[in-house]
């Protein structure tokens, strides 16, 4: 979602840089270098000589992404203020690692500074107050295991475990092939944490968000030409309590997420989203229906069937866990309904008609009409008759 601030009172050009940034960018353009050379002293250069912790700290950063296939590292500076020999620097940290992502994934950082016989040095390095999060670096030495489709990198994780979420990832990735048609990467990217703690600091989110959820997927929706991989970022604990049926499950959806990320946009409703996801999850698993919605069959059978489809808000982690099992399971069903009576590649093609829409007043409304010849009306009530007749 974009949009435009108005200041009433201001006009004329913006306000120029200060004089300080391209001084600024130097440092962090020699500190990026060291990262790619591999030269730990050019990394450090870049520091205040008395920031003893700092350097300490990004001494164990540097050791700890040795084994990380790096294509670019790069500091873009976006905004300065300053103060005197004091300065503090906005900042995106753009990497892309080797073989997975077509552009850099962008995160930002908040970087202060110091000013030194006209040298400026970096005294702090940290996420931005807005949208910052910690990177899994951070976190201790990087482990990278690679698949067949995919790259995981953990920390805190054995070999032995890494590999075993590469194999399940390497059957999601084919599965979701068979699935979805159209330009995607055919790989994944897996974040394995230590504790959904250090998960929830890579989400930059509260933990109580993500407790019980086995994985989460991040990305950019909507984009268009080269767009960085996604990331897939593993719960460690929620996703070890589950058999080999639920890992495939879940990394399959979360796949399906990676896939579809293009044609998603602010116009796809999340129960399409993830209703789709987890459609391709389940497509060839077997599973009945009451296996896969219990808790929506729970709700019909006590005569509890849903009115409408579930709007964004029920798919909140921090809600009732009921709920939100429901709202899946709904979406599930909806995406299995067009599916079983339109047939798959309408399902498909619904997805994207809806996310070419790209804004979410009437795009629904227009890819029923256009794709399934229907109208929301009418594909409510046969998505009620649906879950009425899968799960009575």
């Amino acid at each position: 979602m974009s949009g435009v601030l108005l200041v009433p009172g201001c006009s004329g050009a913006p306000p120029a840089p200060d004089a300080a940034t391209p001084a600024i960018q130097r440092a962090l353009d020699g500190r990026a270098a060291g990262i790619l050379g591999r030269d730990e002293d050019a990394y450090l250069a870049a520091l205040d000589p008395a920031a003893t912790r700092l350097r300490a700290d990004a001494r164990a950063e540097f050791a700890h992404l040795a084994g990380v296939p790096l294509s670019s590292w790069a500091y873009r500076v976006t905004g300065v203020e300053r103060s005197g020999a004091r300065a503090t620097a906005q900042v995106e940290l753009r990497y892309r690692l080797a073989g997975y992502d077509d552009a850099p994934v962008s995160t930002p950082r908040e970087v202060s500074l110091t000013e030194h016989t006209g040298r400026w040095y970096v005294t702090g390095d940290r996420p931005a107050p807005d949208g910052g999060a910690q990177q899994l670096w951070q976190q201790g030495p990087v482990r990278v295991v690679r698949g067949a489709h995919c790259l995981v990198l953990g920390v805190g994780q054995t070999t032995t475990r890494l590999r075993a979420i590469a194999a399940t990832a390497d059957l999601a990735v084919p599965a979701v092939d068979d699935a979805w048609t159209g330009a995607w990467a055919h790989r994944v990217v897996l974040l394995v944490p230590r504790s959904l703690t250090a998960m929830a600091a890579l989400l930059g989110a509260p933990e109580d968000g993500y407790r019980g959820i086995a994985a989460v997927t991040t990305g950019e929706t909507g984009a268009s030409g080269a767009s960085p991989a996604d990331r897939v970022t593993v719960n460690p604990a929620a996703y070890g309590a589950l058999g080999d049926f639920g890992q495939r499950v879940v990394l399959t959806h979360e796949t399906t997420h990676v896939a579809t990320r293009t044609a998603t946009s602010s116009a796809t409703p999340t129960w399409l989203s993830e209703g789709f996801a987890d459609w391709v999850a389940y497509r060839a698993t077997g599973r009945t229906a009451a296996e896969i919605a219990p808790e929506l069959q729970r709700a019909v059978r006590r005569g509890d069937l849903p009115a409408a489809l579930p709007g964004n808000d029920a798919f909140s982690f921090s809600g009732d866990a009921d709920t939100l099992a429901r709202a899946y399971e709904s979406g599930w069903l909806a995406c299995e309904l067009i599916a079983h009576h339109w047939g798959e590649k309408r399902l498909t093609a619904f997805y994207r008609a809806v996310g070419a829409g790209r804004q979410p007043d009437g795009a629904v409304e227009k890819a029923m009409n256009d794709v399934l010849s229907t109208t929301p009306d009418d594909f409510t009530a046969r998505w009620r008759a649906y879950v009425r007749e899968r799960l009575g």
